[in-house]
């Protein structure tokens, strides 16, 4: 920060660290005079270079941001249903500025209905992206720690506003890709798919799988996933037009298979599959637009705690990626339980994926 104090701080940590946690936030905050300090228990923790899993790791990221404002606020001990049904409860709880650009939150998964809470932001913030990740600490070490500056929760949801002179960029990498071609969902119950063209979802897989080459077919013991398209009515889909979720149960007598998401009839999905290669291919491909905009001045990572050691079968699997795309880029981040970030302008709780946050001071993007 070349001498300058900090305004913002994150603070990951693992459970190692989780009774020094809140002495360790008040020594940040006094030590570099934060306005806000936001952070969580994690499984796992990233640094600039390297990715801590199961081990002993803490990861810090501050910003020096002289024209942005910061508007914390907590989500603890509420009544949800009133609060993801009326937008003006959110909007009151929240207190966020109208020019907001950006929202980092951190959660906890077992007490918060992060699904709703999102759709919830979509409608009171509608295109205002967010970033976050559900912390992690395994359960039967500690429970998940949340604290924003001197407050510390094990509850709900904490989070920050960004508003003012700041350019932001959000590279949200599912690490799939899509194999045969697009299905409608002619029939449909909640997260059950039971119609793909008019046929069972099962005779549709077979037929896909058959069709396969063998590389392919060798895949899908990782699993099969479905990617459920932001916008139906677009006649040409891509990478970045599916949302993923996985294929959670196939029904061998109707032929049903179920998701982990809703679904309904007249949605597109297209089957996809996941491996190392393909995450680092899709990490690559959305990491070198970046060029086009100039040096980030600092980074978040927030990727899945199935990727990392369990994805690559090596350490700073994503981290090597982004730091040989990007160069020497400031960043902090953790594993979670679950990743936020936008999908076609909404917001959405992910899983196996990594949503990297890009910050830059306005005006520097490349010529």
């Amino acid at each position: 920060m070349e001498g300058k104090g900090a305004d913002l701080a994150l603070l990951f940590f693992s459970p190692h660290f989780a009774d020094e946690g809140q002495k360790i936030a008040n020594e940040l905050v006094e030590g570099l005079g934060l306005t806000v300090l936001l952070g969580c228990t994690a499984a796992g923790v990233i640094g600039k270079q390297h990715e801590i899993e199961d081990e002993p790791g803490l990861a810090v990221l501050a910003a020096h941001l002289p024209d942005v404002k910061l508007s914390p606020f907590v989500l603890e001990e509420v009544d949800w249903d009133q609060l993801v049904r009326s937008k003006y409860a959110l909007i009151d709880a929240v207190a966020a500025p109208e020019d907001t650009s950006l929202f980092v939150m951190v959660g906890d998964p077992y007490s918060t209905p992060m699904v709703q809470v999102l759709e919830a932001f979509n409608s009171s913030y509608p295109m205002v992206p967010i970033v976050g990740g559900m912390a992690s600490s395994p359960p039967e070490i500690t429970p998940n720690l949340i604290i924003l500056n001197d407050r510390q929760i094990s509850s709900g949801v904490a989070g920050v506003a960004l508003s003012g002179e700041i350019e932001i960029e959000i590279i949200v990498s599912q690490g799939c890709r899509p194999i045969g071609r697009p299905f409608s969902v002619t029939s449909a119950h909640r997260n059950l798919i039971l119609g793909l063209d008019n046929s069972p979802p099962l005779a549709q897989i077979e037929t896909l799988v058959n069709e396969l080459p063998e590389e392919d077919r060798r895949l899908l013991q990782n699993g099969l996933f479905v990617g459920k398209a932001i916008d139906s009515d677009r006649t040409e889909l891509g990478r970045g037009d599916y949302l993923i979720r996985s294929l959670m149960q196939i029904d061998q007598a109707s032929g049903a298979i179920a998701i982990g998401d809703n679904v309904e009839e007249g949605e597109t999905i297209q089957f996809h599959l996941r491996d190392a290669t393909t995450a680092v291919e899709d990490l690559e491909m959305l990491l070198s637009l970046q060029s086009l905009h100039g040096p980030a001045s600092g980074a978040l990572l927030f990727s899945c705690n199935g990727r990392g050691r369990h994805l690559y079968d090596h350490p700073d699997g994503d981290i090597s990626v982004i730091q040989k795309s990007l160069g020497d880029v400031e960043l902090a981040g953790f594993f979670c339980a679950g990743e936020i970030g936008p999908i076609g302008g909404r917001n959405f709780l992910h899983g196996h994926t990594a949503s990297l946050a890009l910050f830059r001071q306005p005006g520097h993007r490349a010529s």
